[in-house]
């Protein structure tokens, strides 16, 4: 493909990501240049028949919107070539305008963000919705009273990534499309998490012991008997929050209203997003038993919307003081089960979940002073 200036890798005439399929790389030289399905074969080192199988799969897929998004901005980026009647057979000739950083995402962004994004996706009622002619899609999950809380934002264009590349399909037609997390979404989040060195286990429920977000500090990891740390895992199927909201009191009303669920997963949502910048050290162990001091290695809070959201989880870790910042932190962002926070913070047999109640209903307070009820979008 880099005879055509459509190269999937480094080292074409104007390269796109590495993540772009080969089969969506023959049908935008077919479609938007003009290439021969033979020379694309000759060029590829396979049948024509195949070529021509991969750009019927791909035309086929185009009812999806997400998908026909993606092929627009990659024909967009392809179409200098076209205009200029560059020869398909010259290296030299055929030159093209390199897609923007914004409206195609390099190979990095859409590693790191995807791997957020699916881990969302393989929480049970989750769904990622679209809607027409907006910049960002959010995951919503169904709760167990028949609400939806948002647990993630995204930026279109990763989405549509994530869509060509078949690890998200569409549920629905219309203005807002749900997508759910398909097998080949599932096996490529097990690829990420291999490949920062996360073990994946399937949930347990609110009981499940699991440890640190991965991106996080070694130094920063939750230890037993203050010892050693223990390899990260995480649960892919529920995060504590969700298994406890469909729990009920004696008078059958929900242990956790959506209100406290909702403050939960913003501040999970905010800790993830503080992950993301790999230039600056992240380290919550103040925020663990200890209390809450000042932030060693904890950056400006300016500038980066990591940065941002690193400020934002300590405005609000802060604000809960000593005790309740632990519960919130283990339980809500390193997402460790009930039974090993009481466990490793002293504490008598479900006892947990009564203070980490408390410490949700301090973090409603605090959203609800800082960015009012429900609170603006992330991300």
């Amino acid at each position: 493909m880099q005879q055509f200036g459509l190269s999937g890798g480094a080292g074409g005439v104007a390269d796109f990501p590495q993540w772009v399929p080969v089969g969506a790389l023959h049908y935008i030289a077919h479609t938007e240049i003009g290439a021969p399905i033979r020379v694309l074969a000759r060029a590829a080192g396979c049948h024509a028949s195949t070529v021509l199988r991969q750009i019927r799969k791909v035309e086929m897929r185009r009812d999806d919107p997400l998908v026909d998004a993606a092929l627009r901005k990659l024909g967009a980026a392809a179409a200098p070539v076209k205009r200029q009647g560059a020869s398909l057979c010259n290296k030299e000739s055929a030159t093209m305008t390199p897609p923007s950083d914004h409206a195609i995402p390099d190979d990095a962004t859409l590693a790191r963000e995807s791997m957020r994004v699916l881990r969302r996706l393989c929480e049970s009622g989750a769904v990622l919705a679209v809607a027409a002619d907006l910049d960002k899609a959010v995951v919503v999950r169904d709760g167990p009273h028949g609400n939806n809380t948002r647990t993630a934002v995204v930026a279109a264009s990763v989405a549509q990534a994530m869509a060509l590349k078949d690890w998200i399909a569409p549920a629905n037609s219309g203005r807002i499309v749900r997508y759910h997390i398909t097998a080949a979404g599932r096996n490529a989040l097990g690829a990420f998490l291999q490949r920062f060195g996360v073990k994946a286990a399937p949930s347990k429920g609110f009981a499940e012991e699991s440890a640190p977000f991965q991106f996080q500090d070694a130094a920063c990891a939750p230890v037993e008997d203050g010892s050693e740390h223990h390899r990260p895992r995480y649960p892919i199927g529920e995060s504590p929050l969700s298994a406890l909201a469909r729990r009920r009191d004696k008078d059958g009303t929900p242990f956790l209203p959506d209100a406290l669920v909702h403050a939960g997963e913003r501040l999970r949502e905010d800790f993830e997003l503080a992950q993301m910048d790999s230039t600056l050290t992240q380290n919550w162990n103040d925020f663990l038993t200890a209390g809450t001091q000042s932030g060693n290695g904890m950056g400006s809070g300016t500038g980066s919307s990591a940065a941002q959201a690193r400020a934002r989880v300590k405005a609000a870790l802060d604000d809960l003081g000593s005790g309740l910042s632990d519960v919130a932190l283990r339980c809500c962002c390193y997402l460790e089960g009930l039974e090993a926070a009481e466990k490793r913070l002293g504490w008598s047999a479900r006892s947990g979940k009564v203070v980490l109640r408390i410490a949700l209903m301090r973090l409603k307070r605090h959203y609800d002073d800082t960015v009012g009820p429900g609170g603006p979008m992330i991300g």
